[in-house]
């Protein structure tokens, strides 16, 4: 029986990041420059809005300043640190080369951008969402999609509170709310676990390609200040990956600290590969170490990035509802950015939706929204760079380099290659164990380089220990009877938290053992399991990371 209060609402949105809290703010824009009254809420799983948020990030302003142009005069943190000097290294195990900016298509600049903490960015929007009447809800996470007797979306409904490990309620539970909207965005971030019910649900892939994904490691380091250079951005390649593509960022940010990190796509090839320790081992290399020498760890985190592209955007509306932001993924892969493309989607899908509530139409499919995506700025954006990460991958980093470089060049000559390269799914592309070399990855050094237990601890990451498991296997045979003998079990290395484990190996009694309270929420796992027998779901609300900086 359900005995789930209900709360009614003209928009809900799931998900407070870039995309959702710009939603919402264009929706009470909206609906004050009309004279009416719009009644918006937004669902965060995050115990705070920003605490699950992690970007490097280097933010093209462009979304922000069509949305709220008197930002930098606002108290807008994003404005304390502009960027004035972008560098691109490859590297080698021991030296690096600069790749000259001439060689480099123009709007790889980073001119009138700013570099500094996504996190923080969403904690100011959400007070100039709040200043409009938006009303937001951290601690909640969406668990559940409601339909109307037609099939169309009727909002959602959050998780069941003080639920323990057996399923059974604990003293203080409490069921979940329910929250019915004419029109509910979902802006759960990458691969968020209702999005991927939505995409089946209403087959919304049918006509892209799949979509691909990277693994991005973040520290947030307090430097040396006689190294310290505010608004320097520095990208790197090569150096350490051989078998996978990806590479390093390091970004001067304010007070001193730097924010780096790595990013390995999760199309490679070899299931020794622990994406992990390739930055650990990045951070050991003499161009980047002598930054950090000297200087302290104070924060580390991870997550998942789409790098599928434009061709990998699924349909992006369906009866009642749309997909926003990195749900449907307008990451800008060569540029390294997203934050710009997923504000600027919700900003249209909030005027599509408030289009539509206007003219008395309720569970729309919004078409208006997709059609209004391709006329824009994000579709001439992601068009120009469809081959740059197909190409990286297919054809190495120093060749595919070259492809894609090449391809952008004439993109901006209105020319181009006469094609869009293709995609296949990440998880179809791990090689059998004995094909692959192991990894001789160093032990860290406790100064430069860290184990993973002790990043996860500066993740602030937390969970209710009685409760259900969030990362379900959908076969609980399937890791220790296929995963280890034919992929040695990656889920080992390919998580950056320590999650998954196989102990009792050298007892001759595997057994595939899950942490779930080290998870960072990246969903890598959910991503790269080569058999998709992991599921993510939400846990508890309020449970996983809280960044405060990141």
């Amino acid at each position: 029986m359900n005995n789930r209060e209900s709360m009614p609402y003209d928009v809900v949105i799931v998900g407070g990041g870039p995309a959702g809290l710009s939603a919402a703010i264009r929706l009470k824009q909206l609906a004050n420059d009309a004279g009416r009254e719009l009644s918006v809420c937004i669902l965060e799983k995050g115990s705070e809005v920003g605490a699950h948020i992690l970007s490097g990030a280097v933010v093209d302003p462009k979304a922000l300043d069509e949305l709220l142009p008197e930002w930098k005069t606002q108290g807008c943190p994003l404005a304390n640190v502009p960027v004035n000097d972008n560098q691109h290294w490859f590297l080698s195990a021991n030296g690096k080369w600069e790749m000259p900016h001439l060689l480099m298509p123009p709007f790889m600049n980073n001119k009138g951008t700013y570099t500094g903490s996504l996190g923080n960015l969403c904690r100011w929007l959400v007070e100039q969402a709040e200043g409009l009447g938006v009303e937001i809800f951290p601690g909640f996470a969406a668990a559940e999609i409601l339909y109307h007797d037609d099939g169309s979306v009727k909002g959602v409904a959050t998780g069941d509170m003080g639920v323990a490990h057996d399923g059974a309620h604990k003293p203080d539970y409490q069921p979940g709310l329910e929250l019915h909207a004419k029109y509910t965005f979902f802006a759960e971030g990458v691969r968020g676990h209702l999005t991927k019910i939505l995409k089946r649900q209403f087959d919304l892939e049918a006509d892209c390609q799949p979509q691909t994904y990277g693994i991005g490691l973040k520290e947030l380091w307090d430097i040396d200040p006689a190294k310290h250079a505010p608004g320097r951005v520095i990208h790197t390649q090569g150096w350490p990956l051989t078998d996978a593509y990806g590479g390093g960022f390091l970004y001067h940010q304010e007070n001193g600290q730097v924010a780096l990190g790595f990013v390995v796509g999760l199309g490679y090839k070899n299931p020794h590969l622990a994406p992990f320790e390739e930055f650990q081992r990045w951070k050991q290399h003499p161009k980047i170490r002598e930054i950090l020498e000297g200087g302290r760890r104070v924060s580390y985190g991870a997550r998942a990035i789409n790098e599928g592209g434009w061709q990998s955007i699924p349909k992006l509306s369906f009866p009642g509802g749309a997909l926003i932001g990195c749900s449907a993924g307008f990451v800008n892969v060569p540029r390294i950015k997203g934050s710009h493309t997923a504000m600027k989607s919700g900003m249209l899908a909030a005027e599509a939706a408030f289009a539509a509530i206007s003219a008395g139409r309720e569970s729309d499919a919004l078409t208006a929204y997709g059609d209004a995506v391709n006329a824009s700025w994000i579709a001439s954006e992601l068009k120009q760079v469809r081959n740059a990460q197909p190409a990286v991958e297919k054809f190495g980093s120093t060749l595919g380099t070259l492809v894609a470089g090449t391809d952008m060049w004439m993109r901006t000559l209105k020319i181009g290659l006469p094609f869009t390269m293709k995609h296949e799914p990440d998880h179809t592309k791990l090689w059998r164990k004995e094909q692959c070399a192991k990894i001789d990855y160093p032990k860290p050094d406790g100064v430069i380089s860290f184990d993973r237990l002790s990043s996860v601890f500066l993740s602030n990451t937390n969970h209710e220990e009685d409760q259900p498991v969030h990362l379900q296997l959908k076969d609980p045979d399937v890791p220790i009877q296929h995963n280890l003998p034919l992929y040695d079990e990656p889920a080992q290395r390919y998580c950056p938290a320590g999650v998954y484990e196989v102990v009792g190996l050298e007892e001759g009694t595997p057994r595939f053992q899950i942490n779930a309270q080290n998870c960072v929420h990246c969903k890598t796992c959910d991503i790269k399991d080569p058999t998709q027998n992991i599921n993510w779901v939400v846990p508890e609300g309020g449970g996983g990371p809280n960044y405060p900086n990141m």
